[in-house]
């Protein structure tokens, strides 16, 4: 979704009423949950293969039906290098829409799979699940990778980047370029391919490395959304700038359980 200029007026009607949305969420989430807690009702994971729920926020089956998971921190807390309103409308509306739509297309079409047998078999799957799964799941992991006032990579995954790219900066650099030039909407990732190797590339719209259908093929370690809708409102146009504020709000300590559990799934 492309978001166009707007005047401070309309940003601020825009963020009100995403408020009062919110805060209509938070009060039906709450009674939700809490009437789970009394009846002792837990979702079963949907996260497997390739990644457990330690590599994925957890995002859950209840009633048959997919949900978002919750989100590791507040919406302003990645500032000043990611803003509050575009976290929320990217979390609340974006996120959740594509969360919405695959709950519609599995009942629709009659399949029963976990999130990441969605993804690792898009072939299989009409192109509407193969799109709001690819979301689903890679903002699932987006958020992961991220943290309020970022991290240093350090011990396995600062060997293997030095490694497979000589140093942080060339990886940093190669990362931005994919990123820079994926056309149009998509990723940019790190991933471990089967051979072990640490690779960079992208995939367009919501697909990644995992679908059996994707180009660029491998276990996703770290991945920026690229989408206009990530960045337009701060940035506006400037892709680049938004990839370089990105780097300060890395959580490396999630992309180094990535590769661990990447590895352990030889």
């Amino acid at each position: 979704m492309l978001f166009c200029y707007h005047t401070p007026k309309v940003i601020n009607n825009l963020k009100i009423k995403t408020m009062n949305e919110i805060a209509s969420s938070r009060r039906t989430f709450l009674k939700k949950s809490s009437l789970l807690a009394i009846a002792g009702i837990a979702g079963p994971s949907v996260s497997s293969g390739f990644f457990t729920s330690h590599s994925m926020p957890e995002s859950e089956v209840v009633d048959g039906e997919f949900t978002l998971p919750p989100l590791p921190y507040a919406y302003d807390a990645l500032e000043p290098h990611l803003d509050k309103l575009t976290m929320e409308i990217h979390y609340t509306k974006h996120h959740q829409g594509y969360v919405n739509n695959l709950n519609k297309l599995v009942q629709e079409n009659n399949i029963h799979a976990t999130l990441d047998e969605l993804v690792k078999n898009a072939s299989k799957y009409p192109e509407g699940v193969r799109n709001n799964g690819g979301g689903h799941w890679n903002h699932s992991m987006f958020w992961k990778v991220m943290r309020p006032g970022g991290s240093s990579p350090s011990g396995k995954i600062s060997s293997a980047i030095a490694g497979a790219f000589e140093s942080l900066d060339n990886f940093q650099e190669k990362f931005a370029s994919a990123a820079s030039k994926r056309f149009g909407s998509g990723w940019a990732w790190l991933v471990r391919t089967p051979s072990g190797k640490l690779e960079i590339g992208s995939t367009p719209n919501q697909d990644n490395p995992l679908m059996d259908l994707s180009a660029f093929r491998g276990i996703p370690l770290l991945g920026l959304d690229v989408w206009e809708h990530a960045y337009y409102l701060k940035f506006y146009n400037k892709r680049g700038d938004y990839i370089r504020e990105w780097w300060n709000v890395i959580n490396w300590d999630q992309v180094a359980e990535n590769l661990a559990l990447a590895e352990s799934n030889k």
